[in-house]
């Protein structure tokens, strides 16, 4: 495996997967490369969708494909917005929309546990039988008001309590030790050079 296809348009995922896999001589292209449009996301869990879409990056490429699918989910809502964390409050997507619905859904609630959820595919080719796959969890609170300027998505509302701070607070390095996409990319690196040694 010489190169994989990033199954997103997203360049900071880019950046940060290329520098996990250059150890391992791993090229990483971004799926617009090869002009991939967007995959469809119709499944309820974080797994199922990010499957599809590194099986349907792997069909119009060729290539291995990765893809993740991650998303909030806060207990009381029964693990909403989870798979439509990104569209949370309809289309076009907004960070700011999310997040204002957000906290009229907890308005009045004493529970805010939340946690981000992270599922990572890797395809081999498009009908790969077994998929390398890694999960990663990141446990904290809802806060009432946003806070810091860094991060993206919920990362303003999302306390980390160990820290007393949110993950748009915390600086970007700390941020991908402790991030529930950080623990899965670890745990598929792993199981990468196992299967690479």
């Amino acid at each position: 495996m010489k190169q994989l296809v990033l199954a997103s348009g997203n360049a900071g995922k880019l950046k940060e997967l290329s520098a996990l896999l250059a150890p391992l001589g791993i090229e990483v292209l971004p799926q617009s490369a090869f002009q991939v449009p967007e995959a469809e996301e119709p499944h309820p869990s974080f797994i199922e969708n990010a499957i599809a879409k590194a099986r349907h990056a792997a069909h119009v490429t060729g290539l291995p494909a990765l893809a993740d699918d991650s998303g909030l989910c806060v207990h009381i809502l029964g693990g909403s917005p989870g798979v439509l964390s990104a569209r949370f409050a309809g289309e076009p997507k907004s960070d700011q929309r999310n997040n204002e619905l957000l906290l009229t859904r907890l308005a009045g609630q004493t529970d805010r546990r939340a946690r981000f959820y992270c599922a990572l595919a890797l395809v081999r080719h498009a009908d790969d039988p077994q998929p390398l796959m890694a999960t990663g969890e990141w446990h904290g609170e809802i806060l009432d008001a946003p806070r810091g300027s860094a991060g993206f998505g919920y990362d303003p509302l999302f306390l980390v309590p160990d820290l007393e701070q949110t993950a748009a607070e915390i600086p970007a390095e700390l941020k991908n030790v402790l991030s529930h996409r950080g623990k899965a990319f670890r745990q598929l690196l792993d199981k990468l050079q196992a299967e690479l040694a």
